[in-house]
């Protein structure tokens, strides 16, 4: 889940390299937008109400997408897997929605009948493997579905696929390239096609991007959802830590880990965190959710920047004059819409946690996956991080052909959760990301939110040297603390999308996306993808 691709390098785009810079052609889908491809999950349900779509006909539609898109023409290899069953679950759920002469029809609700991706390290006990983009697990079923794939299902969303990803959620190698894995390939970002799809849910950006699917689900321990969701131009929520299960998802971090929406419109985001969050007695951390679930859904309301309190993080703006200036856009958008900007802020003792947060990830992922291979796929080949080790350097030329697995031995050498080094390394993150952190920082300003540029813009893909990005966001330190980040839509330098994002306190996930909502309906800055073959500039 961690997003490695988000925070190394430091190669800059040039400041030539603007709006004028001249794009080459572009690789065009066989198949034309639809109306279907431009709306949201409540028009989309509207459709299906009025008896002018059903779900089958919207997973014909998706289908052809990704035949189109994803596998044919631009070739995105966004999505690694799909689900044979989708078209008979979809099948079903336009049976219940129209019921029968002496059964009354039953919607579910704002999911019902809608086709959702998930990220291939989200465990499904169907025709699917589970694999984290390992070749060591391909082929292998997990033995129950994850708790947010159960939600989903009792949701009524037809579980449509996997999508690829960096492989074992970027913690394998400090050198890879986001969004390839061994078993799926390597993803490439729709808008420009030699440019990275990041990761570590690179293929659940570029698959919502393209608009391959209605919903997807990515996950994230540091920068694997928002960053990917910046670079492909679309709408991507890091929840607090707890608010939805973990459990069954293939992990990094207990600390941080959290699975989360990346989708194209703000709204949806509410409507799949509406079912997807919840508390899950597998999962401790979902014991601290607030005793009345937040309603997402009605937090959206028209006029929630107004007297919004927001803090301006100019350190998060990246080294690229275009993305700068299109903050200084969004931040007037934001005082037209009547926030109180208080500009600026500067988030403190963020640079305390770097070192701390690599120690608590690198002493909590052997474990973790030991703990998930046991629960969910026990006839796997291997049931320890050393055995994947052993399996990686037995079948190199297939599993490593690109890049090593650095990060892996690190966490194998780790003396356990007892360990001081561990435990101190948590303490510090928790105390420096939080109480000394934003907490404080929040309380000095009295602020609902702070915002700043996600990051920079795509570098382009790189499978020698690994990802060089731009810089810029603060995302590590919500990722940290296990705080809400919030990516939407900015604006487009050179066809690369780049998001602004907004950052909350702890359980103020519905405020959060309030805020993000009322910029998103107030700039209108999301734009489909054009498939360039490259953009014309340097990296």
């Amino acid at each position: 889940m961690a997003g490695a691709g988000a925070a190394v390098g430091a190669a800059a785009l040039p400041a030539e390299a603007g709006t004028s810079a001249k794009a080459t052609a572009s690789v065009k889908p066989a198949l034309k937008d639809s109306k279907l491809d431009t709306m949201d999950v409540t028009a989309l349900q509207a459709e299906m109400a009025g008896g002018r779509l059903t779900s089958q006909a919207l997973v014909r539609h998706c289908l052809q997408r990704i035949q189109a898109i994803d596998q044919r023409g631009p070739r995105l290899n966004a999505v690694i897997q799909l689900n044979p069953e989708a078209l008979a679950q979809a099948q079903a759920l336009d049976a219940e929605r129209r019921g029968t002469r002496s059964t009354p029809g039953r919607v579910r609700g704002p999911l019902h009948g809608i086709p959702v991706l998930l990220k291939d390290n989200i465990a499904t006990a169907d025709a699917m493997a589970t694999t984290a983009g390992s070749l060591v697990l391909a082929g292998l079923r997990a033995q129950a579905d994850a708790p947010i794939v159960a939600r989903l299902r009792e949701a009524g969303a037809v579980i449509l696929g996997k999508t690829n990803l960096s492989e074992w959620a970027n913690m394998r190698s400090t050198r890879s390239s986001g969004g390839w894995s061994s078993r799926g390939g390597q993803t490439r970002n729709p808008h420009v096609l030699n440019r990275s799809p990041s990761g570590s849910s690179s293929g659940s950006g570029a698959a919502a991007a393209a608009g391959l699917a209605p919903l997807t689900i990515g996950t994230e321990t540091d920068g694997s959802i928002c960053s990917p969701a910046n670079v492909n131009g679309v709408v991507g929520f890091k929840p607090t830590v707890g608010l939805v299960s973990r459990s069954g998802i293939i992990p990094i971090s207990a600390s941080q880990d959290t699975a989360g929406p990346m989708v194209r419109h703000v709204r949806d985001a509410a409507l799949l965190l509406q079912a997807l969050a919840g508390p899950d007695a597998r999962d401790a951390a979902t014991a601290a959710q607030p005793a009345t679930p937040p309603d997402f859904i009605a937090a959206l309301k028209p006029g929630a920047l107004q007297g919004a309190r927001i803090g301006v993080v100019r350190h998060a703006v990246p080294t690229q004059p275009q993305v700068a200036a299109l903050f200084e856009e969004a931040l007037t958008v934001l005082r037209a819409q009547g926030a109180v900007l208080v500009d600026p802020v500067e988030i403190p003792n963020r640079d305390k946690i770097r070192s701390p947060e690599f120690a608590v990830l690198l002493h909590e992922l052997k474990p973790g996956l030991a703990d998930y291979l046991k629960a969910y796929q026990p006839d796997a080949p291997v049931k320890t991080l050393a055995d994947i080790i052993a399996w990686n350097k037995a079948n190199a030329p297939r599993a490593m052909p690109h890049f090593a697995q650095e990060l892996f031995d690190l966490s194998e050498a780790t003396a356990g959760l007892e360990a001081t080094v561990y435990t101190e390394a948590l303490a510090t993150c928790r105390r420096f990301s939080r109480a000394e952190g934003l907490d404080a920082l929040f309380a000095q300003h009295q602020l609902d939110a702070v915002v700043g540029p996600t990051g920079a813009v795509a570098w382009p893909i790189d499978q020698l040297l690994g990802d060089r990005s731009g810089g810029g966001g603060f995302g590590s330190v919500f990722a940290v603390a296990g705080y809400p980040h919030l990516t939407v839509p900015m604006g487009v330098v050179a066809g690369l999308p780049t998001g602004l994002s907004f950052g909350g306190l702890a359980w103020q996930d519905a405020r959060v996306l309030a805020l993000g909502h009322a910029y998103e309906q107030a700039s209108r800055r999301r734009v489909a993808p054009g498939y360039l073959r490259e953009t014309g500039i340097a990296g």
